[in-house]
């Protein structure tokens, strides 16, 4: 990849804790692996990136049209969980890439 972007900065949010996240372009396989190794949650990606669980749920605020395209077992996860709508994502299929720059991540919990 040759975006041009050599750091990505991420504001996370986890209930009403922030975090600024700073990062490199294919750093982590997945926005998931990025949180889970900087950011401690509780029960966060329990299948470990398989897109089954539905424990990495996060709302990206900005164009979803940017991010990673959505497979089928993401759609049907989040169908399940009753939480699909635009911006609203598995974490584990999200690349890390310069579309995350400036962006922010919401974690979503147990509804």
């Amino acid at each position: 990849m040759n975006s041009g972007v050599k750091t990505i900065h991420l504001r996370v949010m986890v209930g009403s804790e922030e975090f600024l996240l700073e990062t490199r372009p294919g750093e982590y396989r997945s926005l998931m692996a990025l949180l889970y190794d900087r950011v401690y949650i509780d029960g966060f990606g329990e299948c470990r990136g398989m897109g089954r669980c539905g424990t990495c749920r996060v709302f990206i605020d900005g164009d979803p049209a940017t991010l990673t395209g959505m497979d089928r077992n993401e759609v049907s996860t989040l169908t399940k969980a009753g939480t699909e709508g635009e911006g609203v994502r598995l974490s584990c299929q999200i690349l890390v890439d310069e579309h995350l720059d400036g962006r922010t991540v919401t974690v979503l919990g147990e509804e």
